[in-house]
């Protein structure tokens, strides 16, 4: 037996096999419709400035709602239509089929209208109005809060700093630790001069933070990737997910400058939530005095947010009901694989249910 054996039958078929499925995927591709984003229906039901709130439709036999609503809050990176990304892959949807009455916040395109916009806008402005809005609505006094990457630490600020609006808090992959040994992101961002980067640009431009994040898997993200997409391009099914995937990707809004100034510079150069110092309209960030129970949702196998990030939060807040679930997957695989949509939305919901 040689190291490598390679038949002039098999290595024939195996070029015949390629060039069919290029052949074929040329042709999903140029047959592909318009890619959807987000695809349960949904009815915006408050705006303001690049803001909307959206409400989202009950299906059919769904359970009858449960009287707190849930609020989503999606981080400003990227866009929130991860959670509603393709029919049988939904957050959105396996949330609703567990009776909660979903609600989510997109931020839509900061331009440089937005530039002066700060953490404390967004915190005790935008997130606060939404909440109040909902509370009126539904004639409570507090609502339920899922914060998702960015918007769990933007929901435990809030939660800290209003702790009479937030009945339950439901944190995904959230980052309270910032200084993890394993945070690749963290140490890359720790001798840059933020200041400078935005007196320079204003907002910081989407496609640049989104190129910082591939870098992190650079072999994987932007090259092994395409490679792999061959053997899928003959279905027009998987075609289309990928294409979605995608687009999510690279579909990237600019970051308000002044927010963005104060998030890296008390968050991930400060570690803000360990160390304290963090401020938002005149009042101390403090998670002590988050109080209500907490649900925290970390995945193992996360490159963005590891593990030990988000499960530095345990004993941070004065909480008596905490608790932790551990997902075995990656930052996007936790709201977009079949195994997330079996175990990770589900037990959120029963979470909730039962309190």
């Amino acid at each position: 037996m040689f190291p490598i054996d390679i038949r002039p039958d098999k290595l024939s078929q195996e070029m015949l096999d390629y060039s069919r499925k290029l052949g074929q995927g040329m042709e999903n591709l140029l047959n592909a419709e318009a890619i959807d984003t987000g695809v349960s229906p949904k009815q915006p039901v408050y705006s303001e400035d690049k803001l909307v709130l959206y409400r989202y439709d009950r299906p059919e036999g769904a359970p009858k709602a449960q009287p707190v609503p849930l609020l989503i809050v999606y981080a400003l990176v990227n866009r929130p239509y991860m959670t509603d990304i393709q029919e049988d892959r939904s957050t959105i949807k396996g949330l609703l089929a567990t009776g909660q009455d979903v609600y989510l916040i997109d931020w839509g395109y900061p331009d440089q209208a937005d530039r002066a916009i700060t953490l404390d806008d967004y915190i005790n402005g935008y997130i606060d109005r939404c909440v109040d809005h909902l509370c009126e609505t539904h004639g409570v006094d507090s609502v339920n809060l899922l914060g998702i990457c960015q918007g769990g630490a933007f929901s435990l600020m809030y939660s800290a700093l209003h702790p009479e609006k937030v009945r339950n808090l439901v944190t995904m992959v959230t980052p309270v630790d910032f200084k993890t040994p394993d945070n690749l992101l963290s140490a890359w961002v720790q001798n840059v001069d933020i200041d400078l980067a935005v007196d320079t640009m204003g907002n910081i431009p989407g496609e640049l933070l989104n190129w910082t994040f591939l870098s992190l898997k650079p072999f994987s993200l932007t090259g092994q990737k395409y490679v792999n997409m061959v053997d899928l391009l003959d279905d027009p099914d998987k075609v289309k997910n990928f294409l979605r995937m995608e687009k999510w990707i690279f579909d990237s809004p600019d970051q308000a400058g002044e927010t963005f100034r104060q998030f890296i510079k008390d968050f991930y150069q400060n570690n803000g939530f360990i160390n304290g110092g963090v401020r938002l309209g005149g009042q101390d960030v403090n998670l002590k005095d988050v109080t209500c129970p907490v649900l925290n949702i970390f995945a193992l196998q996360d490159h963005l947010v590891p593990p030990d990030a988000s499960k530095a939060l345990k004993g941070l807040t004065s909480s008596s009901d905490y608790t932790e679930l551990a997902f075995p997957g990656g930052h996007i695989g936790i709201y977009v694989s079949g195994k997330a949509q079996k175990e990770v939305t589900p037990a959120i919901g029963k979470w909730l249910n039962e309190r």
